[in-house]
Order: C-alpha cells, then structure tokens, then sequence
C-alpha cells in the first residue's frame, strides 16, 4: 500500500529554535542593511561586493546552527509517510536533519552560482565550512562574477511550479512558521485539492483567510509537530 504524501510548507518560522532569524525576524547582521540593498536583483548590481559579504557573513553563521526537534520530527515522518518538504527558506537545517526530498523556492546559502545564469548547473558551487566566502572578484567557471545562489527580491522563482505540482498531490498539506504573505510560496495552499487537511502551526495569529478550513495550531515548530504527530497518528488509529 502506498504511503499518504505530506508536503511541509516551511518558512522563517521554521529556523527560529534553530537560532538562524531572517529578514522578518529581529536579528542584528540583517538589520544592518534594507533588505532591498542585500536582497534585490538591483541591490547586486549596485555593490556586488557589499552582497556577497554579507552572505559570507550569514553562511558563516549558518554553520553553527543546528537543526532543531520541528525538522527532527519532519525526516522522521519519512518513515510512515512521502514527504516532500517545499521550504521558503535558504539555509540547509533541513538537509541536516535528514530529510530526502526538499525543494527550495528561494536557493540556497549553502551554494554560489554564475552572475549571468544563476541556474546554469554547470557553474553552481556548493561552499563548504571550511571554504565557504566569495573573495572580491571571484568568478564563475563562465568568467562572470560568483553569487549567491539565492532568489532575489523581484528575480522569478524556477520551483514554484515543482512546488505547485507537489502540494496538488497531497494528502496532507501542512505550513510551518509562514505569514502567508510571501508570494508566489503563499499561493500554493490553493494548489491543495478540496478535502485534503491543511494545518498551520506558527505562534502568532496568521491571516489564513485563503477560503480552505485551516487547522491553526498557534505553537512553535517543534511543539507544534509533536502535537501534528499526535493529531495524525489518532486519525490513523
């Protein structure tokens, strides 16, 4: 008998326990700069320098967090279910913890890429702890400058199609510690077919006026998913 499928819609929320904050959250390295300086198209090309910089800063700090119990629980789940994790965020946690099968809407901290083509595979790096900043000028293999391998502000997303294709085959459909508000990533809750559960597990009041009944448990990512493990293994029961 197949496996039901789960798909974790996983934002800014998700990191939080985890001690890595992103724009939306209060943090000192990205209150520093607007976000428009460090994570637009047009901020890239004002100061390429500046940018890569700061992801240098942040890739650093990227590894020494942790995964925390939320993305435990998430690859444990693997065992029971297919699940297929469409993450909002850059950082690599739930690599860390385990989980198979991830998309990533916005890129990834952990790579850098060609500056003309950042989905050209054959230029895309992945930086290790032990190498893990862009020097000034450094170039791709196709003589432009490296950079982030990261979305930017107003840059078109490749995977949300994938991640529309993901959440319409799900049986059960769950946002972890997102507003909502992020678009395109916030419009694939609409993708879910009429009857499959949803759940939002985030702490604060969330706005999920998006015209499906909406299970909201107000909670962290970790309790939460403890709580969501609880909810689905008494429906299986």
């Amino acid at each position: 008998m197949a496996k039901k499928k789960i798909v974790f819609l996983t934002g800014a929320g998700m990191s939080v326990e985890s001690g890595f904050k992103t724009f939306r959250g209060n943090d000192g390295l990205w209150e520093e700069y607007p976000v428009e300086q460090v994570a637009s198209h047009e901020g890239w090309l004002a100061d390429p320098v500046l940018v890569n910089n700061f992801y240098n800063r942040l890739r650093r700090k990227l590894y020494y967090a942790k995964p925390n119990e939320g993305h435990r629980i998430i690859s444990a789940m693997e065992k029971d279910y297919d699940v297929v994790v469409v993450t909002q965020n850059v950082d690599n946690l739930h690599e860390s913890a385990g989980s198979t099968n991830i998309v990533h809407l916005h890129g990834e901290l952990t790579k850098v890429c060609s500056s003309r083509d950042q989905f050209d595979e054959r230029y895309v790096k992945e930086l290790t702890p032990d190498d893990c900043e862009v020097a000034p000028g450094e170039k791709a293999g196709d003589g432009s400058l490296l950079r982030p391998y990261i979305v930017f502000f107003g840059e078109s997303v490749p995977m949300i199609g994938v991640a529309a294709e993901c959440a319409s085959e799900a049986d059960v459909f769950v946002i972890i510690g997102t507003s909502l508000n992020v678009y395109p990533a916030a419009g694939l809750i609409h993708y879910v077919r009429p009857g499959v559960p949803v759940y939002l597990i985030d702490p604060n009041p969330v706005d999920a006026a998006v015209g499906k009944m909406v299970t909201h448990l107000q909670m962290g990512a970790s309790e939460g998913m403890r709580k969501l493990v609880e909810i689905l293994s008494g429906k299986k029961a």
